[in-house]
């Protein structure tokens, strides 16, 4: 019960707070389309929905020490993220991820009246996997090509100051084909455990593949296993745990499911490389807690927290948001491509 207690604390903790800072943003939006600056505080925390961004500048980070003075916090959000994942396992995807929260709720509920989740062959089920890797591919390459002096040009454009804005649009008026995507997602994720997570998210795919390299792992003792397959029933990404004497996959998420579902004692446990000691599922949600509060803590103490862009900036670029300047730079470089051969 103190697994399911702290694990669910702490999701549902999160994804209240990922609402109450999504409802501040729209009203601060919605604020600073009026002639006064906004009387409430644009919120920090929103940024954890650019990870591509955040990718982006990291890379700045490591060539020239510069932090993003854009969006500062999506450079903390993603460090938490990475340095969880190696730590504990990828925590990050089964502890503290909203959209893995909400991916876990939607199946569960989709279990719940159909009776059963749809699972698709092994066959099927691998290269649809591979999609996410694809895509974090894509973007690494992306960024691997990009050098600091053009990622800093990046960070100055009108389109990556107001980037939160447009990830905001992107709900707010969606396109059509938006509306299919997000609702075909939606569809499969109560049909399908972890449909996002497990084939689509290039986010989660990356926090996997630095949870390979971690210390951490499950364990399985052979000599006390007692071959219920328990754990396996329990492990959200369905693991052959029973077979296995450790878990490498990047698809563990570190959620401990396995281990408090096991029955028989000592059989399953949670354990660094080096340590005799497992990993108690207590202090896994107390440290995963206390990291993400001392990061915040110490990124508002040095100024890496909140935005550089200043209310009064914020209110002039969104009214102007619509005009070509904030498109995407490679979509209006290739307009301007087009206009020249047209000319």
């Amino acid at each position: 019960m103190v697994y399911f207690g702290i694990r669910r604390i702490i999701q549902q903790t999160i994804l209240l707070l990922t609402i109450a800072a999504g409802i501040q943003f729209v009203v601060y939006v919605f604020a600073a389309t009026g002639n006064a600056l906004p009387n409430i505080a644009r919120p920090p925390s929103v940024e954890g929905f650019l990870p591509i961004g955040a990718l982006i500048s990291w890379k700045r980070f490591f060539a020239t020490g510069a932090w993003d003075p854009v969006h500062p916090a999506a450079m903390v959000i993603f460090g938490f993220a990475i340095l969880l994942s190696f730590l504990l396992r990828n925590a990050f995807c089964g502890w503290f991820c909203p959209v893995g929260t909400v991916s876990e709720w939607c199946y569960r509920t989709g279990e719940s009246l159909f009776g059963k989740i749809f699972l698709p062959p092994r066959w099927l089920d691998i290269p649809l996997r591979g999609m996410k890797y694809g895509l974090l591919g894509f973007f690494v390459w992306i960024i691997y090509t990009m050098d600091a002096s053009a990622i800093g040009a990046f960070q100055n454009s009108p389109y990556y100051r107001m980037a939160d804005v447009k990830m905001l649009y992107l709900f707010l008026r969606p396109t059509t084909l938006t509306l299919i995507i997000i609702g075909t997602i939606v569809v499969l994720s109560f049909v399908i455990r972890h449909f996002w997570c497990r084939y689509l998210c290039p986010y989660g795919a990356l926090t996997g593949l630095v949870a390979v390299v971690g210390p951490t792992r499950v364990r399985r003792n052979q000599d006390a296993c007692i071959g219920c397959g328990r754990c396996r029933s329990a492990c959200p990404k369905r693991l052959p745990i029973d077979r296995k004497s450790r878990i490498i996959t990047p698809e563990c998420i570190g959620c401990m499911e396995c281990v408090t579902a096991c029955p028989a004692e000592g059989a399953l446990s949670f354990t660094s490389v080096g340590k005799d000691t497992a990993w108690p599922v207590k202090r896994v949600g107390i440290t995963i807690a206390a990291t993400w509060l001392i990061l915040i803590y110490a990124a508002t103490l040095t100024g890496n927290w909140k935005s550089g862009v200043s209310d009064r900036e914020f209110q002039m670029r969104l009214k102007q948001m619509d005009s070509a300047a904030y498109q995407h730079p490679k979509k209006m470089d290739e307009s301007m491509d087009a206009d020249r051969n047209q000319n």
